[in-house]
């Protein structure tokens, strides 16, 4: 099985290399999909050996984009403050061995150990093992067929990553793998842990009621 990891960026020149660096592995192609960065964040990852490639801004038309300049089996979606587990490879091979799994994530792990920061990898982990709905930041990986098949990566200004789990599990299997994608805190520190934790539900709560993405998009990038 073929994977390409598809990592959108914009002004991340201090995270991307390290993120190129976890996605790197025999057959596995990184393509790099930048959104307008100044900060040489091209440079940096063309530098550190990946396929640059470019779009307008915004997370879920550069996850596109991606997905269209790739020709995998297997697409994994990663967040450029978020490193890859060694042995990622064969894991992803053996979770859609199974004709069942169309999409997956990995275990939720903060680059930090703050009891605050626990506490959030637990909420994570019991979110996405009770709701079944991993966020971006554990890594999804797809099966490009069903990704097609349901008209690719929805094109919502926030949020996208749960309208995406939602549509392909209503096409297959979600698989939890427990090896641990290691993300920054950087949100964290900068914002606070509560603060941030209140402003992620309350995005979640919107999304599942509904209310106009565009709306809380304004009111969650403040």
């Amino acid at each position: 099985m073929k994977i390409a990891v598809v990592i959108p960026t914009l002004n991340e020149a201090e995270q991307i290399v390290g993120a190129i660096a976890s996605a790197t592995a025999p057959d596995v192609e990184v393509l790099v999909v930048d959104g307008g960065s100044v900060d040489g964040t091209r440079e940096r990852a063309a530098a550190a050996g990946a396929r640059v490639s470019t779009s307008l801004a915004g997370r879920a038309r550069q996850l596109t984009v991606g997905v269209r300049e790739t020709r995998s089996d297997a697409i994994v979606f990663l967040h450029a403050d978020t490193r890859l587990p060694p042995g990622f490879a064969p894991a992803i091979c053996a979770s859609l061995a199974d004709p069942r799994v169309v999409v997956g994530a990995f275990r939720f792990r903060f680059d930090e150990n703050r009891f605050g920061l626990r506490l959030v990898e637990w909420g994570a982990r019991l979110r996405a093992a009770v709701l079944r709905l991993p966020y971006g930041d554990q890594v999804l990986f797809v099966r490009r067929a069903t990704l097609e098949a349901i008209g690719g990566v929805p094109q919502t200004p926030i949020m996208e990553d749960l309208d995406l789990v939602q549509a392909l599990r209503r096409r297959g299997r979600l698989s939890l793998l427990s090896l641990p994608a290691t993300t920054s805190a950087r949100r964290y520190r900068r914002a606070g842990v509560l603060r941030t934790v209140f402003r992620n539900l309350a995005a979640a709560v919107a999304w599942r009621l509904h209310i106009d993405r565009e709306r809380v998009s304004a009111w969650y990038r403040r």
